[in-house]
């Protein structure tokens, strides 16, 4: 569904208020300001099939809903912004690649992006498609780009933290007709907006801060291009990649507090760090939103908030398989962007080239002084 007339959450309001009525209905007397979700496989149909609800895997009113309240957010100032939502990050990722990339064609994807990339490598290639990799630093993936039908750029990287340049890498592959997918998940559309950096595609996992509470799996495409927007959705359709309804009702509420958890939780990593920074065991420490963290002149340039994740190195798996022990308030779980703190070692899982000491933290909306303290505390008591 288009977001069409930004209306009452347009440019000129600030996050906040477009995200408490972003994506709401009219009002209408004894109804509720956020209707429920509807639950249905099919919808009445005398008659020819016209009209936007027929079947349920194809459109729903909740879906509807909340893919115009991530339009709005997405690009506020732009009329025409189409956004589908997915079952999940990795669906709406799949449908980009698969929807827009053919037997022959070349696509560039970050060598040290999300874990489940390496994944897609090898579909794509036995599908016939050319993959070629390069860092998410100094936009490496420019040096590889010569030819490619699509870039895909994941900034900040995931589990690194490294940005490039998306104006620069955009520019660069709009000159030679090669299209441009961010993966926006990590910093979300209040810390960044890909489609005003001129991407042809947002991407991201509604899994993670957009929703914020760890209790659901969604994803989606924006995109301001209405043709690519036909193939992506004729994608969905085909494989059924779709939210739940009561998943997407979850997700359009919990946009509403997403400036609140945004701003809370990107000050307490940015505690989080600068705590971190003078610790001697540490080392690696990474967060955009530090002035001195390799990435922070780019970051700054693009984005507006510095995301919620930190991430360092322990000398040893078992140093830091004690300091995840030791947390109190960080709880060891997977994923990031909760409203409650989580940490882990990404060398268990096996998929990132990074150390074995390797934590990323995701830092919550909990007190500062608390997170700071129960980091310190577990690392000291780890020492040991």
């Amino acid at each position: 569904m288009s977001s069409g007339d930004a209306g009452t959450t347009g440019a000129g309001y600030g996050d906040g208020t477009r995200a408490v009525r972003a994506g709401l209905p009219e009002p209408v007397k004894h109804e509720p300001t956020l209707p429920g979700p509807v639950f249905a496989a099919h919808f009445h149909l005398p008659g020819e099939p016209t009209g936007p609800y027929a079947y349920g895997r194809d459109e729903n009113p909740t879906w509807s809903l909340l893919e115009r309240a991530i339009g709005e957010l997405e690009a506020p100032a732009a009329d025409g912004v189409e956004t589908l939502a997915f079952a999940s990050g990795m669906a709406a990722i799949s449908a980009v690649l698969f929807s827009q990339l053919r037997a022959g064609d070349t696509v560039v994807l970050p060598e040290d992006g999300y874990q489940v990339l390496p994944l897609v490598r090898e579909q794509l290639t036995a599908y016939g498609i050319e993959v070629r990799t390069a860092p998410t630093a100094g936009d490496a993936q420019l040096g590889v780009l010569d030819g490619a039908r699509l870039l895909w750029i994941e900034t900040p990287s995931n589990p690194g933290l490294d940005v490039c340049d998306v104006r620069r890498l955009v520019e660069v592959a709009h000159a030679q007709g090669t299209l441009v997918a961010v993966d926006n998940t990590l910093a979300t559309p209040l810390g960044q907006r890909p489609l005003e950096l001129g991407a042809d595609f947002s991407v991201a996992s509604g899994t993670k801060m957009l929703t914020g509470h760890g209790d659901l799996l969604l994803g989606y495409v924006a995109s301001r291009n209405a043709g690519l927007m036909t193939s992506v959705r004729r994608w969905r359709k085909i494989v059924g990649a779709i939210p739940g309804p009561m998943e997407a009702w979850l997700a359009h509420r919990s946009l509403a507090t997403l400036p609140l958890r945004a701003e809370r939780q990107t000050a307490n990593a940015l505690a989080v760090a600068e705590a971190l920074r003078i610790r001697p065991e540490v080392t690696g420490l990474r967060y955009p939103g530090l002035p001195d963290d390799p990435s922070h002149k780019i970051a700054a340039q693009q984005m507006r908030r510095f995301g919620c994740v930190v991430s360092f190195v322990l000398p040893t798996r078992a140093r830091a398989e004690r300091f995840l022990d030791a947390l109190r308030l960080v709880d060891d779980a997977t994923s990031f962007g909760g409203v409650r703190s989580t940490a882990e070692r990404r060398g268990r899982w096996g998929g990132d080239a990074v150390p074995e000491g390797f934590i990323r933290l995701s830092v919550g909306a909990e007190d500062p002084e608390d997170l700071v303290a129960d980091v310190l505390r577990a690392l000291n008591e780890s020492a040991h």
